[in-house]
């Protein structure tokens, strides 16, 4: 009896949106590196383009399941990794004596250990928290309220980003005391930012599971963060 292998059909569109999480992940670090103010608030220009990350997360884990996304979230950190990793590289080698861009090098890519630290882990952390809020709710809910859903698990992702990256990257730079309000100020505006686009994330998903023919639920789905295979 001849035995046939199932082929897995590699989704075009899954590979779209891999490309752009990672993108998102590191143009996220080179606007980190400036300030900018919005009204009163006081922000990184980082935040422009990081709620984005969330948004596919959102989508990947609402059409592929938490599997899919459980792989996207270690491509991303991965391919983050590298990019720091390259920049700290290039930072640590002495400039040419002619080149004057020196110091303007060195406060984009020369990210400090710590500071690269706590942006990593804050990423996994929150990148997780995320998925498993959208993939457990997905299943309570039979598949409804996509909406709510995925407003509640960037509240429950960036809530756990922010309270881990502050207190680890600016613990005892700034006061303790302002801590909390730059916490509430950056999930707030996260989520704010989720909401106004959330139309088209709904429009992105319907596009996506009919194009692809996927709805995933993640009926048995072991949540270990490690168990990197598909299933």
């Amino acid at each position: 009896m001849q035995q046939q292998k199932k082929q897995q059909r590699i989704s075009v569109l899954f590979m779209f949106y891999s490309i752009l999480f990672c993108v998102c992940l590191i143009t996220a670090n080179v606007l980190e590196t400036k300030q900018i103010s919005l009204g009163p608030a006081n922000m990184t220009a980082g935040l422009i383009v990081f709620p984005v990350s969330y948004i596919i997360n959102d989508v990947v884990c609402e059409v592929w399941g938490y599997g899919r996304t459980r792989m996207l979230i270690w491509l991303g950190f991965a391919m983050n990794f590298f990019f720091v990793t390259m920049g700290a590289i290039a930072d640590w080698i002495p400039g040419a004596s002619y080149w004057e861009g020196e110091e303007g090098f060195h406060q984009i890519f020369g990210l400090a250990p710590r500071i690269a630290g706590a942006s990593f882990l804050a990423f996994v952390c929150g990148s997780f928290i995320n998925a498993y809020i959208m993939s457990r709710m997905k299943l309570s809910s039979n598949g409804k309220n996509f909406s709510f859903r995925a407003v509640l698990s960037t509240i429950g992702g960036e809530l756990t980003d922010s309270i881990i990256f502050f207190p680890l990257a600016l613990g005892g730079v700034i006061p303790w005391e302002e801590m909390p309000s730059l916490v509430i100020t950056q999930v707030t505006l996260k989520t704010v930012y989720e909401i106004i686009v959330l139309p088209v994330t709904i429009r992105i998903v319907k596009f996506t599971k009919e194009h692809d023919h996927e709805d995933v639920y993640d009926n048995g789905m072991v949540y270990n963060i490690f168990k990197l295979n598909l299933d």
